[in-house]
Protein backbone atom coordinates (compact mmCIF):
# COMPACT_ATOMS: atom_id res chain seq x y z
CA UNK A 1 0.00 0.00 0.00
CA UNK A 2 1.74 2.63 -1.14
CA UNK A 3 -0.17 6.79 -0.38
CA UNK A 4 0.40 9.82 -2.21
CA UNK A 5 2.53 12.93 -1.00
CA UNK A 6 -1.40 14.40 -0.44
CA UNK A 7 -2.34 11.15 1.42
CA UNK A 8 0.50 10.97 3.96
CA UNK A 9 -0.15 14.37 4.58
CA UNK A 10 -3.46 13.97 5.64
CA UNK A 11 -2.49 11.02 7.45
CA UNK A 12 -0.31 13.34 9.65
CA UNK A 13 -2.93 16.18 10.47
CA UNK A 14 -5.87 13.21 10.96
CA UNK A 15 -3.43 11.57 13.70
CA UNK A 16 -2.33 14.83 15.54
CA UNK A 17 -5.82 15.69 15.62
CA UNK A 18 -6.68 12.58 17.66
CA UNK A 19 -3.59 12.38 20.06
CA UNK A 20 -4.57 16.15 20.63
CA UNK A 21 -7.93 16.26 21.29
CA UNK A 22 -9.52 12.49 21.26
CA UNK A 23 -7.52 9.83 21.98
CA UNK A 24 -6.67 11.57 25.90
CA UNK A 25 -10.33 12.19 26.61
CA UNK A 26 -12.05 9.49 25.14
CA UNK A 27 -12.53 7.38 28.57
CA UNK A 28 -14.36 10.53 29.64
CA UNK A 29 -16.11 10.77 26.37
CA UNK A 30 -17.05 6.93 27.83
CA UNK A 31 -18.06 7.47 31.11
CA UNK A 32 -19.78 10.29 30.78
CA UNK A 33 -21.62 8.93 27.33
CA UNK A 34 -21.33 11.97 25.15
CA UNK A 35 -19.21 13.62 22.52
CA UNK A 36 -18.69 17.63 23.11
CA UNK A 37 -19.86 19.72 21.32
CA UNK A 38 -16.57 21.49 21.51
CA UNK A 39 -15.16 18.33 19.62
CA UNK A 40 -17.77 18.36 17.11
CA UNK A 41 -17.10 21.95 16.45
CA UNK A 42 -13.22 21.46 16.19
CA UNK A 43 -13.78 18.59 13.23
CA UNK A 44 -16.55 20.86 11.26
CA UNK A 45 -13.45 23.77 11.62
CA UNK A 46 -11.27 21.20 9.63
CA UNK A 47 -13.98 20.93 7.15
CA UNK A 48 -13.71 17.04 7.56
CA UNK A 49 -17.51 16.44 8.23
CA UNK A 50 -17.47 17.37 4.02
CA UNK A 51 -13.79 16.03 3.10
CA UNK A 52 -15.63 13.83 0.55
CA UNK A 53 -18.45 16.31 -0.34
CA UNK A 54 -17.87 17.69 -4.02
CA UNK A 55 -16.54 21.26 -3.97
CA UNK A 56 -19.70 23.20 -5.69
CA UNK A 57 -21.53 21.89 -2.60
CA UNK A 58 -18.84 22.93 -0.13
CA UNK A 59 -17.13 19.83 0.28
CA UNK A 60 -13.12 18.91 -0.27
CA UNK A 61 -13.22 16.77 -2.68
CA UNK A 62 -11.30 14.37 -1.45
CA UNK A 63 -10.78 10.74 -2.34
CA UNK A 64 -11.96 7.49 -0.17
CA UNK A 65 -8.61 6.63 0.62
CA UNK A 66 -7.61 9.97 2.31
CA UNK A 67 -11.09 9.38 4.23
CA UNK A 68 -10.29 6.17 5.35
CA UNK A 69 -6.91 6.91 6.78
CA UNK A 70 -9.10 10.05 8.64
CA UNK A 71 -11.64 6.95 10.10
CA UNK A 72 -8.79 4.70 11.01
CA UNK A 73 -7.03 7.15 12.94
CA UNK A 74 -10.67 8.62 14.52
CA UNK A 75 -11.32 4.72 15.76
CA UNK A 76 -8.00 4.36 16.79
CA UNK A 77 -8.88 7.30 19.53
CA UNK A 78 -12.60 6.73 19.77
CA UNK A 79 -14.79 4.07 18.12
CA UNK A 80 -17.75 6.49 19.49
CA UNK A 81 -16.54 9.42 17.68
CA UNK A 82 -15.68 7.34 14.43
CA UNK A 83 -20.00 6.59 14.75
CA UNK A 84 -20.45 10.00 14.30
CA UNK A 85 -18.71 10.56 10.95
CA UNK A 86 -20.03 7.18 9.92
CA UNK A 87 -23.78 8.49 10.49
CA UNK A 88 -23.07 12.02 9.16
CA UNK A 89 -21.23 10.80 6.47
CA UNK A 90 -24.32 8.07 5.27
CA UNK A 91 -26.93 10.87 5.15
CA UNK A 92 -24.63 13.16 3.08
CA UNK A 93 -24.17 9.86 0.68
CA UNK A 94 -27.90 9.37 0.56
CA UNK A 95 -28.72 12.53 -0.73
CA UNK A 96 -25.81 12.66 -2.69
CA UNK A 97 -26.36 9.28 -4.71
CA UNK A 98 -31.26 9.84 -4.73
CA UNK A 99 -31.97 13.26 -3.02
CA UNK A 100 -32.96 15.56 -5.19
CA UNK A 101 -31.72 18.90 -6.31
CA UNK A 102 -34.01 20.70 -4.24
CA UNK A 103 -32.74 18.34 -1.53
CA UNK A 104 -29.27 18.61 -2.54
CA UNK A 105 -28.81 22.50 -2.57
CA UNK A 106 -31.42 22.86 0.89
CA UNK A 107 -28.60 20.39 2.84
CA UNK A 108 -25.01 19.30 1.67
CA UNK A 109 -23.33 22.76 2.09
CA UNK A 110 -24.75 22.73 5.75
CA UNK A 111 -23.62 18.82 6.25
CA UNK A 112 -20.18 19.52 4.80
CA UNK A 113 -19.95 22.23 7.28
CA UNK A 114 -20.98 20.30 10.00
CA UNK A 115 -23.56 23.02 11.15
CA UNK A 116 -26.11 20.40 10.57
CA UNK A 117 -25.68 17.22 11.67
CA UNK A 118 -27.18 13.82 10.26
CA UNK A 119 -28.19 10.44 11.63
CA UNK A 120 -29.39 7.31 9.50
CA UNK A 121 -32.73 5.74 11.18
CA UNK A 122 -33.01 2.36 9.57
CA UNK A 123 -33.25 0.11 12.99
CA UNK A 124 -36.48 0.02 15.02
CA UNK A 125 -37.07 -2.04 18.24
CA UNK A 126 -39.09 -4.97 16.12
CA UNK A 127 -36.81 -5.11 12.99
CA UNK A 128 -32.74 -4.77 12.48
CA UNK A 129 -31.65 -7.10 9.94
CA UNK A 130 -34.84 -7.05 7.95
CA UNK A 131 -34.66 -3.69 7.10
CA UNK A 132 -37.36 -4.15 4.00
CA UNK A 133 -40.02 -5.24 7.04
CA UNK A 134 -39.54 -1.96 8.48
CA UNK A 135 -42.83 -1.02 10.76
CA UNK A 136 -42.63 3.16 10.51
CA UNK A 137 -45.31 4.08 7.75
CA UNK A 138 -45.50 6.98 5.42
CA UNK A 139 -48.84 7.86 4.28
CA UNK A 140 -49.07 10.18 1.22
CA UNK A 141 -51.52 12.92 1.50
CA UNK A 142 -52.28 16.34 -0.67
CA UNK A 143 -49.75 18.38 1.27
CA UNK A 144 -46.98 15.98 1.75
CA UNK A 145 -46.42 12.73 3.86
CA UNK A 146 -47.36 11.87 7.15
CA UNK A 147 -44.75 9.72 9.27
CA UNK A 148 -45.38 7.47 12.64
CA UNK A 149 -43.63 4.96 14.27
CA UNK A 150 -40.59 4.33 16.00
CA UNK A 151 -36.79 3.55 15.46
CA UNK A 152 -34.40 2.62 17.88
CA UNK A 153 -30.15 2.63 18.21
CA UNK A 154 -29.86 5.39 16.30
CA UNK A 155 -26.36 6.73 16.56
CA UNK A 156 -25.88 10.40 17.37
CA UNK A 157 -29.98 10.72 17.85
CA UNK A 158 -29.53 12.76 20.44
CA UNK A 159 -27.22 15.07 18.61
CA UNK A 160 -28.22 15.12 14.95
CA UNK A 161 -30.30 17.94 13.58
CA UNK A 162 -31.50 15.88 10.39
CA UNK A 163 -32.20 12.51 10.45
CA UNK A 164 -32.92 9.72 7.51
CA UNK A 165 -35.71 7.27 8.07
CA UNK A 166 -37.23 4.24 6.17
CA UNK A 167 -40.49 4.05 6.12
CA UNK A 168 -43.60 1.55 4.43
CA UNK A 169 -45.28 3.73 1.89
CA UNK A 170 -47.54 2.32 0.03
CA UNK A 171 -46.07 -0.89 1.14
CA UNK A 172 -42.67 -0.52 0.04
CA UNK A 173 -39.85 0.95 1.76
CA UNK A 174 -39.32 4.63 1.18
CA UNK A 175 -36.56 7.01 2.39
CA UNK A 176 -37.19 10.37 3.85
CA UNK A 177 -35.70 13.83 5.60
CA UNK A 178 -36.98 14.51 9.00
CA UNK A 179 -36.26 17.77 10.73
CA UNK A 180 -35.80 17.31 14.43
CA UNK A 181 -37.90 20.38 14.74
CA UNK A 182 -41.11 18.27 13.45
CA UNK A 183 -43.84 18.74 15.55
CA UNK A 184 -44.88 14.86 16.53
CA UNK A 185 -41.06 13.61 17.15
CA UNK A 186 -39.73 13.28 20.06
CA UNK A 187 -36.12 12.02 21.14
CA UNK A 188 -35.10 9.66 24.28
CA UNK A 189 -31.93 9.09 25.08
CA UNK A 190 -30.57 5.28 24.94
CA UNK A 191 -27.47 5.42 27.64
CA UNK A 192 -25.28 2.34 29.29
CA UNK A 193 -24.80 0.70 26.31
CA UNK A 194 -22.02 -2.62 26.40
CA UNK A 195 -20.09 -0.42 23.75
CA UNK A 196 -20.01 2.45 21.67
CA UNK A 197 -21.25 4.31 25.01
CA UNK A 198 -20.09 8.09 23.48
CA UNK A 199 -22.22 7.09 20.51
CA UNK A 200 -25.16 9.60 21.91
CA UNK A 201 -27.54 6.62 20.90
CA UNK A 202 -31.69 7.65 20.74
CA UNK A 203 -35.02 6.07 20.52
CA UNK A 204 -36.94 8.18 17.98
CA UNK A 205 -40.41 8.63 18.14
CA UNK A 206 -42.29 9.90 14.88
CA UNK A 207 -46.20 10.94 16.01
CA UNK A 208 -48.21 11.69 13.08
CA UNK A 209 -45.16 13.98 11.81
CA UNK A 210 -45.93 15.68 8.68
CA UNK A 211 -43.17 16.47 6.01
CA UNK A 212 -43.29 18.05 2.52
CA UNK A 213 -43.37 16.12 -0.32
CA UNK A 214 -39.74 17.18 -1.17
CA UNK A 215 -38.50 15.54 1.92
CA UNK A 216 -38.74 11.71 -0.25
CA UNK A 217 -35.36 11.02 -0.94
CA UNK A 218 -35.17 8.67 -4.31
CA UNK A 219 -39.20 7.41 -5.12
CA UNK A 220 -40.99 4.91 -3.51
CA UNK A 221 -39.85 1.92 -2.80
CA UNK A 222 -36.13 3.13 -2.87
CA UNK A 223 -35.70 2.87 0.85
CA UNK A 224 -33.87 -0.40 0.85
CA UNK A 225 -33.04 -1.45 -2.62
CA UNK A 226 -31.14 2.03 -3.27
CA UNK A 227 -31.10 3.92 -0.55
CA UNK A 228 -29.80 2.55 2.51
CA UNK A 229 -28.06 -0.55 0.41
CA UNK A 230 -25.97 2.74 -0.87
CA UNK A 231 -25.67 4.20 2.15
CA UNK A 232 -24.59 1.03 4.24
CA UNK A 233 -22.34 0.07 1.76
CA UNK A 234 -20.33 3.81 2.52
CA UNK A 235 -20.88 2.78 6.27
CA UNK A 236 -19.53 -0.35 5.98
CA UNK A 237 -16.41 1.08 4.49
CA UNK A 238 -16.16 3.59 7.33
CA UNK A 239 -16.39 0.98 9.75
CA UNK A 240 -13.95 -1.25 8.31
CA UNK A 241 -11.50 1.50 8.65
CA UNK A 242 -12.61 2.29 12.16
CA UNK A 243 -11.72 -1.50 12.84
CA UNK A 244 -7.91 -1.35 11.55
CA UNK A 245 -7.91 2.02 14.13
CA UNK A 246 -9.15 -0.24 16.58
CA UNK A 247 -7.32 -2.69 16.00
CA UNK A 248 -4.37 -0.71 15.89
CA UNK A 249 -5.01 1.00 19.82
CA UNK A 250 -5.25 -2.49 21.11
CA UNK A 251 -1.90 -3.40 19.39
CA UNK A 252 -0.11 -0.20 20.74
CA UNK A 253 -1.69 -0.51 24.04
CA UNK A 254 -0.04 -4.10 24.54
CA UNK A 255 3.22 -2.88 23.52
CA UNK A 256 3.28 -0.66 25.62
CA UNK A 257 2.55 -2.73 28.20
CA UNK A 258 4.14 -5.76 27.87
CA UNK A 259 7.35 -3.56 27.33
CA UNK A 260 6.72 -2.43 30.80
CA UNK A 261 5.19 -5.22 32.82
CA UNK A 262 7.64 -7.71 34.40
CA UNK A 263 6.16 -11.75 35.32
CA UNK A 264 8.76 -14.53 36.23
CA UNK A 265 11.59 -12.29 36.06
CA UNK A 266 11.50 -10.74 32.84
CA UNK A 267 9.46 -8.69 30.71
CA UNK A 268 6.44 -10.07 29.28
CA UNK A 269 7.37 -8.94 25.66
CA UNK A 270 10.15 -11.54 25.89
CA UNK A 271 7.46 -14.35 26.52
CA UNK A 272 6.69 -16.39 23.38
CA UNK A 273 3.16 -16.63 23.84
CA UNK A 274 2.78 -12.93 24.48
CA UNK A 275 4.79 -12.94 20.65
CA UNK A 276 2.77 -15.16 19.17
CA UNK A 277 -0.61 -12.61 20.22
CA UNK A 278 1.55 -9.36 19.18
CA UNK A 279 2.42 -10.83 15.65
CA UNK A 280 -1.35 -12.19 15.31
CA UNK A 281 -2.29 -8.53 15.99
CA UNK A 282 0.33 -7.35 13.58
CA UNK A 283 -0.30 -9.72 10.62
CA UNK A 284 -4.48 -9.03 11.24
CA UNK A 285 -4.08 -5.72 10.99
CA UNK A 286 -1.82 -5.33 8.24
CA UNK A 287 -4.20 -7.71 5.87
CA UNK A 288 -7.47 -5.68 7.04
CA UNK A 289 -6.14 -2.28 5.82
CA UNK A 290 -4.96 -3.84 2.45
CA UNK A 291 -8.74 -4.91 2.41
CA UNK A 292 -10.05 -1.28 3.53
CA UNK A 293 -7.33 0.11 1.11
CA UNK A 294 -8.73 -2.26 -2.05
CA UNK A 295 -11.86 -1.28 -1.16
CA UNK A 296 -11.10 2.85 -1.22
CA UNK A 297 -8.95 2.33 -4.83
CA UNK A 298 -12.58 0.72 -6.16
CA UNK A 299 -14.45 3.34 -5.08
CA UNK A 300 -12.16 5.82 -6.00
CA UNK A 301 -12.03 4.60 -9.82
CA UNK A 302 -16.22 3.98 -9.61
CA UNK A 303 -15.59 -0.19 -10.11
CA UNK A 304 -18.90 -1.91 -9.29
CA UNK A 305 -16.53 -4.58 -7.35
CA UNK A 306 -16.26 -2.13 -4.70
CA UNK A 307 -19.71 -3.19 -3.09
CA UNK A 308 -18.44 -6.72 -2.61
CA UNK A 309 -15.11 -5.46 -1.39
CA UNK A 310 -16.40 -3.11 1.01
CA UNK A 311 -18.32 -6.10 2.55
CA UNK A 312 -15.24 -8.50 2.36
CA UNK A 313 -13.52 -5.58 4.27
CA UNK A 314 -15.92 -4.58 7.00
CA UNK A 315 -16.43 -8.72 7.72
CA UNK A 316 -13.36 -9.18 8.28
CA UNK A 317 -11.71 -6.12 10.13
CA UNK A 318 -14.66 -6.35 12.67
CA UNK A 319 -13.91 -9.70 13.56
CA UNK A 320 -10.16 -9.36 13.44
CA UNK A 321 -10.51 -6.11 16.21
CA UNK A 322 -12.84 -8.36 18.13
CA UNK A 323 -9.94 -11.20 18.36
CA UNK A 324 -7.21 -8.33 18.94
CA UNK A 325 -9.29 -6.76 21.66
CA UNK A 326 -9.64 -9.93 23.41
CA UNK A 327 -5.54 -10.42 23.35
CA UNK A 328 -5.57 -6.94 24.31
CA UNK A 329 -7.61 -7.34 27.48
CA UNK A 330 -5.59 -10.84 28.16
CA UNK A 331 -2.24 -9.38 28.04
CA UNK A 332 -3.16 -7.29 30.57
CA UNK A 333 -4.46 -9.81 32.94
CA UNK A 334 -6.74 -8.33 35.78
CA UNK A 335 -5.69 -4.69 35.01
CA UNK A 336 -7.19 -5.68 31.15
CA UNK A 337 -10.99 -5.77 33.06
CA UNK A 338 -10.21 -2.80 34.94
CA UNK A 339 -10.57 1.28 34.19
CA UNK A 340 -7.47 1.97 34.78
CA UNK A 341 -6.67 0.71 31.22
CA UNK A 342 -8.09 1.79 27.93
CA UNK A 343 -8.24 -1.93 26.92
CA UNK A 344 -11.82 -3.04 28.64
CA UNK A 345 -13.68 0.00 26.08
CA UNK A 346 -11.70 -1.19 23.69
CA UNK A 347 -12.99 -4.95 23.64
CA UNK A 348 -16.35 -3.30 24.05
CA UNK A 349 -16.56 -1.20 21.40
CA UNK A 350 -15.15 -3.50 18.98
CA UNK A 351 -17.85 -6.14 19.88
CA UNK A 352 -20.65 -3.57 18.39
CA UNK A 353 -17.81 -3.36 14.93
CA UNK A 354 -19.66 -6.65 14.41
CA UNK A 355 -23.35 -5.62 14.53
CA UNK A 356 -23.08 -2.70 12.78
CA UNK A 357 -23.84 -1.44 9.55
CA UNK A 358 -25.01 -4.97 8.91
CA UNK A 359 -24.16 -8.22 11.23
CA UNK A 360 -21.45 -10.05 10.86
CA UNK A 361 -23.67 -12.85 9.80
CA UNK A 362 -25.54 -10.47 6.98
CA UNK A 363 -21.82 -10.22 5.66
CA UNK A 364 -21.30 -13.60 5.58
CA UNK A 365 -24.73 -14.30 3.60
CA UNK A 366 -24.02 -11.75 1.04
CA UNK A 367 -20.33 -12.62 0.38
CA UNK A 368 -21.46 -16.53 0.49
CA UNK A 369 -23.82 -15.59 -2.43
CA UNK A 370 -21.66 -13.61 -4.45
CA UNK A 371 -19.36 -16.50 -4.29
CA UNK A 372 -21.57 -18.76 -5.62
CA UNK A 373 -22.73 -16.23 -8.38
CA UNK A 374 -18.83 -15.95 -9.41
CA UNK A 375 -17.80 -19.16 -9.63
CA UNK A 376 -20.78 -21.19 -10.16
Amino acid sequence: MELTKEQEQAQVEFKAFVNEHVAPFADTFDREQKIPDELIALIAQNGWFGLIVPKEYGGMAADMITYGLMCEEMGCGSASLLSLLTVHGMVIQAILRWGSSVLKERWLRKLAAGEVIGAFALTEPNIGSDASSVETVAVKTETGFILTGKKKWISFGQRADLFMIIAQCEGKPTAFLLEKSTPGFSIAQITDTFGFRAAMMAELTMDNCLIAEENMVGRIGFGVTHVATHALDYGRYTVGWGCVGLARACLEASLKYTAQRVQFGTYLRKHQLIQHMITDMIASITAARLLCFNAGQLKDTGDHRTIMETAIAKYFSSTMVVKAALDAVQIHGANGISCDYPVARYLRDAKVMEIIEGSSQMQQIIIARYGYQEYL
